[in-house]
């Protein structure tokens, strides 16, 4: 069958690379910008809220190893899909949560996963999350890739990724890999 792509966004892309990456199956986990007009933005014109884009992933994975509904369940439970142009305190189009759906099959199984959520009432506000077709991914600059591990000690990854991290093992953990078990705190 072959590898897939999917795209995501959910906020900071040093979140979701540092999640994503951790799951069996995951391949590669690049940060960039998609879903917006500008040809080869550069980090300080998607910032500005100019280019329309949104911070990004694009994840590269296997679906016999681990499923795009599992990814879907992933991104929904690591970030919040109820907050407009906002995560935390980064506040900005560019912070939207959006699924940038691959194929057909990647849309109809968004759209079943986010109603489901909403007929769960898994939370308390309604869901805002973009389901569009996936335009476009221009990587982000180089310093971006791999920046939580390289940086755990950055307040930014101390207080905002650290704890998305041991959510993500402790709901998890059977399909974490094994080099990251390690991140779990005890």
């Amino acid at each position: 069958m072959g590898n897939e792509s999917a795209t995501f966004a959910g906020g900071c892309f040093w979140c979701f690379e540092a999640i994503f990456k951790r799951l069996k199956g995951v391949y590669d986990v690049s940060p960039g910008y998609s879903g917006g007009v500008k040809e080869n933005p550069t980090y300080e014109e998607v910032s500005s809220g100019q280019t329309q884009h949104a911070e990004s992933i694009r994840i590269e994975f296997d679906p016999e190893q681990i499923p795009y509904t599992v990814l879907l369940d992933v991104f929904w439970h690591t970030h919040d899909p109820t907050t407009l142009n906002r995560q935390g305190n980064d506040v900005g189009t560019q912070y939207r949560s959006a699924i940038f759906y691959h194929t057909d099959e990647q849309k109809n199984e968004a759209l079943a996963s986010r109603k489901r959520l909403e007929k769960e009432r898994v939370y308390k506000n309604k869901i805002v999350t973009q389901i569009l077709p996936f335009n476009n991914f221009y990587e982000a600059e180089s310093y971006h890739k791999n920046y939580y591990d390289k940086n755990k000690e950055y307040p930014y990854c101390t207080f905002v990724i650290n704890p998305k991290i041991q959510k993500l093992i402790k709901k998890y953990s059977k399909i974490i890999k094994s080099e990251y078990q390690k991140d779990a705190i005890s």
